[in-house]
Parts: structure tokens; C-alpha cells; sequence
């Protein structure tokens, strides 16, 4: 494994398999943050469908934090390929090219790489401020058991909404450039298939990007409340 994670295609493949495990973990996580649209009661039913799922045969909140542990994995591995893709690539090309003759591939790295330090640390904020609920409240007590109310309280203050709305906005650059490197590194584009492919990266970008944005918006907006 590790001869393999040593060559450029191992990290550009392990890139894109916890990629797909990320991406699987947002879109999951977006259609149950879409449940607050069904009132306090379903989405406070979801949260703790949440820590209570597997028991009794694991602990309370075992599973979730089974899961977390699984995402932060990911989470790491990709950071660490892409840096040391990153790194081999300044190695093969010390001397910068003086004209870059692709403007497409280097803006969408680019744009990969700094959008990928943005959204680490959007992450941290995320479960400083509605996991563990330790800032950005509004004042308001965090409840555990009502997680309607904080994320409500969370998006109240017109700040933390813009931030978050930035986010998913960056988030969505990320998924469609990284859908594209994927579909490069798996062999399955091809002057055929670009165009459907390319429809598909746009189309999960949006969705994802606009399901999440849709929230604080709707608490801004009065309509969640």
C-alpha cells in the first residue's frame, strides 16, 4: 500500500476515492439538514435518530462518532494527497513557465487548492458553532436536544449566514472541479462523454451548494423561526 501511495496515480486515486466518500457524506448531510423545512419537531427527531443510531448495541452516539472518525480519516488523507501532489509538482518544475499555456487547468487548481484550505477551515468553524455549539449563537443558550433552535439561533445573526452562504458557494466550486478530476483520474472522460459528464459535475455543485444556502437564507427571510 504504501509503494503505491508513493507513486503519483496512488495519491491521485486515493484523492478521488475519499473525495467520493466526502462528497457521499455532504450530499447525506444536506438532504437531512433539509428536514428543518418540516418543522422542529421531525428535524429534533432527526438529530437524535442520529446519536441513537445502532443502540442499543453501541453506546450513545457510538455511530456518529464511529462516523466522524471515518470522515476525518478521509478528510486527512485527501488534504495530505493533494499537498504532496502539489509538492512533487513544484519539484518536477522548479522554475515557474514564463507563459501558461493551459489558463483553464492552472485557474482550476488554483482555485482547488486555496478553495480547499477555505472550506478546512469553514469546517472547523461548522463544529465549533453548530456541533459543539461553542460560538455564534447569537447570545442564545445551545441546546443539545434542540438542534432546530440553535441552527436557527446560528443563522440569525446576518454574519454567520453570509459566511456560510460564501462557503456553500466554495464548496460548489470544489465539487464540480473535483467531479471533473475524478472522472480524469478514473479514465472516464472522452470527447463523448465530457459534455453529460460536465453536466453532471454542474448539476451536484448546484444542488448541493444551493440546498445548503437555502437554510440561512430561510431563517434570514423569517421563514424558518
Amino acid at each position: 500500500m504504501l509503494s503505491i501511495w508513493r507513486t503519483t496515480v496512488g495519491k491521485k486515486v486515493a484523492m478521488a476515492i475519499t473525495g467520493l466518500v466526502l462528497f457521499g457524506f455532504v450530499l447525506l448531510h444536506m438532504m437531512g439538514n433539509l428536514k428543518i423545512y418540516q418543522g422542529p419537531e421531525k428535524f429534533n427527531d432527526y438529530a437524535r435518530f442520529l446519536r441513537e443510531m445502532g443502540s442499543p448495541m453501541v453506546p450513545h452516539s457510538g455511530a456518529l462518532w464511529v462516523s466522524r472518525a471515518v470522515l476525518l480519516a478521509a478528510a486527512v488523507i485527501h488534504v495530505l494527497a493533494a499537498v504532496d501532489l502539489w509538492l512533487l509538482g513544484r519539484t518536477a518544475r522548479p522554475i515557474p513557465y514564463r507563459f501558461k499555456e493551459n489558463l483553464a487547468a492552472g485557474y482550476s487548481t488554483s482555485t482547488m487548492r486555496w478553495g480547499g484550505i477555505a472550506l478546512l477551515f469553514f469546517v472547523i468553524y461548522h463544529i465549533f458553532h453548530l456541533t459543539f455549539g461553542l460560538t455564534g449563537l447569537g447570545g442564545q443558550r445551545y441546546d443539545p436536544e434542540n438542534v432546530y433552535a440553535n441552527v436557527v439561533h446560528g443563522f440569525s445573526v446576518w454574519y454567520i449566514s453570509a459566511f456560510y452562504v460564501t462557503a456553500m458557494a466554495a464548496l460548489g466550486i470544489h465539487i464540480f472541479h473535483g467531479f471533473w478530476s475524478l472522472f480524469q483520474t478514473l479514465g472516464l472522460n472522452s470527447p463523448r462523454a465530457n459534455g453529460p459528464l460536465k453536466a453532471a459535475a454542474i448539476s451536484a455543485a448546484v444542488l448541493i451548494a444551493a440546498g445548503n444556502m437555502s437554510i440561512p437564507v430561510a431563517v434570514l427571510a423569517g421563514i424558518l423561526r
